[in-house]
């Protein structure tokens, strides 16, 4: 009989779902941690969980018998998945279940915020009447910027509308037509949006393209006046550069429900007129609780009893011997995907991926779907899998084809990537040599031989005699080793348009790409993150 641990506090509906289940045995214990959590996983087949649990690699490690976790809820940071996917459990998330309350209290805050209602509730509570104090400002009319369309960014889209608010939205992935059908207009990156939105939220995860999303630099581009609002991730905002932005009057508002360090009990921002704060509270209804408890209930025991996979984050829906034979090629399809996601500059509108030689007779659809995952896995909220990814790409109205060739061109086989943002199109060219080596051997029209992996700085440069020389120089002296080089012209023709990619082994500081980008012959620079070499995705991991 299957055994299953409730390992953080769960809504009574889940509780009692998983009590009639039959053929099911379940134990609640809260509060466990190291040797103590270790040592009861052991005894149970499905653990549910929640974020007040710490499911690192130690507690995972050599477990024998544990075949699956579900988070009831969305994020799951506080469980080491390649150490789940090294022991063979499955791990499960909720996407949907917190979708509507998040996006409640996105609009709570906003109108709260506007409307001064916690300082105004507070006066009453010291005993002051202070109507003109607390004078606000509504909401209709104004121009409200999302980050992020995903589920939560447009659930928060369409509650603006009803508020009569105009939205504009930035995100790579969604398209122009799909925007407009919504009525959202949207805007290529944040740093444009800043000079016009009145109100400010975002709904993405939290990477390295989105950490420091306002910060000191763009204190200096918006709008005089604005109120930024985040229900998302702690870290998306610089909380010192919010501090200073209110210390100046160049913005009016800040709510936060997410911090930088989760619990903050203790901020520079508490207490700050214009301030309103709020202990990550998005998905804290009892109806929200009680669907993800419900959903997460149903996930363990499908999974336990039937083997059904819905929601998972850490495993392929593929058998082993396909991912042992595909594994190269399954890697760089993901390598590219994650690579265009760095190139790409606009909303996307098409994508096209082109298969040639020996590659193009075995499953590409698979190969089409680790590359989606790439493409998305950084831009959402949600996690992208190679089950949902081609889906979601199609659901924003990206449209996604796919092209198949076996004659076999300069290399045996390869995959090139095109995408369509408005009048531009990128394409970038990518093969595996020996089994598992990654490498990009074109982008746009430049031919060259380049690592897939690290940090990669990519320039943009005319084909004179010193600037490969000036560009190493200029790392240098921001104490930026460069682990490769590979460089391509456009054509055979020296003085032309040439292109450079140098893997780094540190990242390039902002004045450093300042310096690159002053260089007289560069015409652009850019940094992209991939994995490191030889690391793999978790659905890819052995």
């Amino acid at each position: 009989m299957p055994k299953v641990i409730v390992l953080d506090d769960l809504a009574q509906e889940g509780l009692d779902l998983l009590a009639s289940a039959k053929g099911f045995q379940f134990d609640v214990r809260t509060g466990l941690q190291g040797d103590e959590l270790r040592q009861v996983l052991t005894e149970y087949d499905g653990a549910i969980c929640r974020s007040g649990v710490n499911l690192t690699s130690d507690v995972l490690e050599g477990n024998r018998r544990l075949k699956a976790i579900v988070r009831a809820g969305v994020g799951t940071d506080n469980i080491d998945k390649s150490a789940a996917t090294r022991s063979g459990i499955v791990v499960m998330n909720t996407p949907a279940g917190n979708t509507l309350s998040t996006a409640e209290q996105t609009i709570t805050l906003m109108l709260a915020l506007s409307r001064n209602v916690a300082p105004a509730y507070q006066s009453l509570i010291d005993g002051r009447w202070d109507r003109k104090k607390y004078m606000g400002t509504q909401v209709a009319g104004k121009t409200l910027g999302v980050v992020g369309l995903g589920r939560i960014g447009l659930a928060v889209a369409q509650r603006a509308h009803a508020l009569e608010m105009n939205v504009v939205g930035c995100d790579p992935f969604m398209s122009n037509d799909r925007a407009l059908e919504l009525g959202i207009d949207m805007i290529e990156t944040v740093d444009a949006m800043l000079p016009i939105v009145d109100y400010l939220t975002v709904h993405t995860p939290l990477t390295d393209e989105t950490s420091n999303l306002i910060g000191v630099e763009q204190l200096e581009i918006i709008k005089p006046g604005i109120r930024l609002i985040n229900c998302a991730r702690g870290g998306i905002y610089n909380e010192d550069a919010l501090l200073q932005g209110l210390d100046s009057g160049r913005i009016a508002g800040v709510a936060l429900d997410v911090f930088a360090e989760e619990p903050c009990v203790d901020s520079g921002l508490f207490g700050k007129p214009g301030v309103l704060c709020t202990p990550h509270l998005g998905a804290s209804t009892e109806e929200a609780q009680t669907q993800v408890a419900v959903e997460a209930v149903g996930l363990v025991t499908d999974y336990l009893a039937n083997g059904t996979i819905r929601h998972a984050v850490n495993v392929a829906p593929l058998d082993a011997k396909t991912i042992d034979s595909l594994r190269g090629y399954l890697d760089v399809a993901y390598r590219m995907g994650r690579l265009m996601a760095g190139i790409l500059s606009g909303g996307a509108k098409s994508c096209r991926i082109i298969y040639q030689g020996e590659i193009a007779g075995r499953d590409t659809k698979v190969l089409t779907a680790a590359l989606a995952v790439g493409l998305l896995e950084n831009a959402l909220e949600d996690e992208v899998n190679l089950v949902n990814a081609e889906l979601i790409l199609r659901e924003r109205g990206i449209d996604l084809t796919t092209e198949a060739s076996s004659k076999m061109g300069a290399l045996r086989s390869s995959l090139t990537v095109e995408l369509v943002t408005g009048q531009i199109k990128h394409q970038a060219t990518g093969t595996v040599f020996g089994e598992s080596m990654p490498r990009l051997v074109a982008i746009d029209d430049y031919r060259l031989e380049s690592y897939l992996d690290g940090c990669m700085l990519i320039f943009t440069h005319k084909d004179v005699p010193g600037i490969i020389g000036s560009v190493g120089t200029i790392c240098g002296q921001h104490g930026v080793n460069i682990g490769q080089m590979a460089v391509g012209r456009a054509g055979d023709q020296q003085g032309g348009d040439a292109i450079g990619v140098l893997n780094l082994d540190g990242e390039p500081s902002t004045e450093a790409l300042d310096d690159i980008r002053r260089l007289e012959s560069i015409s652009g620079a850019r940094v992209i993150h991939l994995p490191l070499a030889g690391e793999l995705p978790v659905w890819l991991q052995s």
